[in-house]
């Protein structure tokens, strides 16, 4: 059930907020927000593939 959340939170992340990496972002200039989205995609992204 666990995986199964996650795997829909990934779904509507994708649908809702933007894509760094297509934008190729340097994450070294992002700022705070870019930031904390970019580690909840990535949280969001390693809690559905487990």
């Amino acid at each position: 059930m666990k995986q199964s959340f996650f795997k829909f939170l990934a779904k509507a992340n994708k649908l809702v907020l933007p894509s760094y990496t297509k934008q190729k972002l340097d994450l070294s200039k992002a700022t705070k927000l870019q930031m904390a989205i970019f580690g909840w995609k990535l949280f969001i992204t390693k809690n559905a593939l487990n």
